[in-house]
């Protein structure tokens, strides 16, 4: 194959290229405005430190006290609603107080009134956009609830979250330990034990009973019931509804979802993980001992994205908590923190398939290349460079297979003129024109599937990249050019009106990335007209690309005018570099004179053996030729 040299042309254009990421590196560094809002940030964090370190001086380890003989009536009058817990009811804890425990990352507030936490605040990351104030809280304002159903052996149903646990802090090393007690005697309770240890968003929960054998009845599990209730975090409703979902772990490392709508529900059993995941966020329950059923529910709470703004999805988890010897003991643990692949992933508990990477090879290339890939080079350079370097390797990589492709349309419409003459001569008898084109191809040493082949590979990679960037939590908040976060839309103009399926605003690089995409398309759409003649009976391949043509950029106008930028960013600068490598091939590469000689040079050869798929196609066709000649001597 003839290659021919690069012009002066080439080397400019190239040197203009260099010329503009070196531009792009320079644009994309801080400006004035984003570094005053960093150092506000940083002084509302430490304001916020301040504050918990005065409200932990004002936490107390509330003493056990004992009751007096003035308390037996009312003691007494309390047996008769609570049963063997009235005893909790008379404790100085028997009050509307909370118990604070936080680290670097993550402040959880839990109430004496349930023993649950009711505030889970995570330090580090602000909703909705940076530089809002806002931090992020996964619990807040009474959206979640844990409770423990209490069957007693004097047949009566207590709920736990309406009963007053008794809190008590301690600490082993830097270790933060707080029990809470819901007691029925001085030495018999409930227990919820939380432990948080520094820097880390995993907060240990153990639930165990002491002495309650003669309390609870035993006679079958206690319910556990957990729901919440998600707030919005993020800028866009309509994204953010989309990844909420309630997940889950069951059976043997089995990992499922509950299916999104309103009113859906699953009953996996063996479960040893449930997540509320938000688009960036989540709030997971798992234990070492797997619940043996489980009721799962979510409801979508967003009906109409005018109105619906702030809460996303309603998720439930009604889970068993089983007896043994008479006594409760689960060692659970708590997540609550981002919906990171890596920092979830290295807890070793599964929890990172929760991020929606796509099933089988498409999970695949996202796990053992684009996350290694773009984690890497966005440790060393901006996100957004990160991204235009990550796109050009992926392509670069590719343009083998690309070569391949375009070499194949070459060599069929090199090729078209003898396939119209075989179409002429055998108008009448589709079978048999069929039959002398197989035969054609054979002889000219030509596959018509090799074009196919090609780009059915590259599939699963730019499916992979739908699946990457929208989970892809590093490029949350992150800004590059006039986009200030790359994991949700680059709005430049909004619009006073809404749009239906668009939107009420104007993203700047879906136009890119639909502009390059029709540039693509028209350069690709003639030469593959050319290599695949129309077939009688088929669609008019012709008229589809050019529909095509005008389609695909106007689909990528409205379907990702909602999406990340960092996506549209991606499409972009991938459609420019294939039509970059196009251009090299087809005018430095592939040359179609040399190509046309080789094939009727191939023509004098012996035909080359037929593939297999060849041989099978040619099999079926000589099979339905000999069926229609017997079906018309019947005749």
């Amino acid at each position: 194959m003839e290659e021919k040299k690069f012009d002066l042309n080439s080397i400019i254009g190239f040197v203009l290229i260099f010329g503009i990421l070196i531009w792009i590196m320079y644009q994309n560094q801080p400006s004035e405005k984003e570094i005053t809002a960093e150092k506000a940030k940083k002084e509302l964090v430490a304001k916020q430190e301040a504050q918990a370190e005065a409200d932990k001086t004002k936490t107390t380890v509330l003493p056990v006290a004992a009751v007096t003989p003035g308390d037996t009536v009312q003691l007494a009058q309390l047996q008769k609603k609570l049963g063997g817990f009235a005893y909790s009811a008379t404790l100085p804890s028997a009050k509307e107080s909370f118990t604070t425990i936080e680290n670097e990352k993550i402040k959880l507030k839990i109430a004496n009134k349930g023993g649950y936490i009711v505030e889970a605040t995570l330090k580090e990351f602000e909703k909705f956009e940076k530089g809002s104030g806002q931090l992020v809280e996964l619990i807040k304002d009474n959206n979640s609830n844990l409770n423990i159903q209490l069957l007693t052996t004097d047949n009566r149903t207590l709920n736990s979250k309406d009963l007053f646990f008794e809190p008590a802090i301690t600490k082993i090393g830097a270790d933060q330990i707080l029990t809470m007690r819901l007691k029925s005697g001085t030495s018999e309770f409930l227990e919820y034990k939380y432990t948080l240890r520094p820097n880390d968003y995993l907060v240990g929960f153990d639930i165990r009973s002491q002495g309650l054998n003669k309390v609870l009845n035993s006679a079958k599990p206690l319910d556990l019931v957990w729901d919440l209730k998600s707030y919005r975090n993020e800028k866009s409703i309509s994204i953010e509804k989309r990844f909420a979902q309630l997940e889950y772990e069951y059976g043997d490392e089995k990992y499922s979802s509950v299916s999104d709508g309103v009113g859906k529900e699953d009953t996996p059993e063996k479960v040893s993980y449930i997540a509320f995941k938000q688009h960036f966020f989540t709030a997971i329950l798992s234990t070492d001992k797997p619940f043996e059923k489980s009721k799962l529910q979510s409801d979508a709470l967003v009906k109409d994205e005018k109105i619906d703004t702030t809460y996303i999805k309603q998720f439930r988890a009604t889970v068993p908590l089983a007896f043994s010897n008479g006594e409760i003991d689960y060692k659970m643990s708590w997540y609550f923190g981002p919906a990171d692949y890596k920092v979830l992933k290295a807890y070793d508990k599964n929890f990172e398939k929760i991020i929606p990477l796509g099933w089988g090879i498409f999970g695949w290339i996202n796990k053992w290349i684009f996350i290694p890939l773009f984690g890497f080079l966005s440790s060393y350079i901006a996100y957004g460079i990160a991204i235009i370097i990550f796109t050009i390797i992926i392509k670069l990589a590719m343009s083998p297979i690309t070569y391949k492709s375009f070499l194949s349309q070459a060599k069929m419409k090199v090729l078209r003129p003898e396939i119209t003459e075989l179409g002429e001569k055998f108008k009448k008898d589709p079978m048999k024109k069929q039959q002398e084109t197989m035969k054609l191809y054979n002889k000219a040493g030509v596959n018509p599937m090799a074009g196919c082949i090609p780009a059915l590979i590259q599939l699963p990679f730019m499916y992979a990249s739908f699946q990457f960037f929208p989970s892809a939590f590093e490029l949350r908040q992150k800004g590059f050019l006039w986009a200030d976060d790359l994991s949700s839309f680059d709005s430049v103009v909004k619009l006073p009106f809404h749009i239906p399926l668009y939107g009420d605003h104007i993203s700047l690089f879906p136009i890119l990335a639909a502009i390059a995409i029709f540039f693509y398309m028209k350069m690709t759409s003639g030469d593959q007209q050319m290599a695949a003649p129309q077939q009688e009976g088929m669609p008019d391949m012709a008229k589809m690309m050019k529909i095509m043509i005008y389609v695909s950029p106007l689909m990528m106008l409205i379907f990702f005018n909602s999406y990340g930028a960092g996506l549209s960013l991606y499409n972009f600068i991938s459609n420019l570099i294939t039509i970059g490598i196009m251009f090299v091939i087809k005018n430095y590469i592939v040359d179609t004179d040399r190509i046309h000689a080789q094939i009727q040079e191939n023509k004098l050869k012996e035909p080359k053996k037929q593939g297999k798929f060849q041989q099978r196609l040619q099999e079926v066709m000589e099979q339905q030729e000999a069926a229609k000649k017997a079906q018309n001597k019947k005749k």
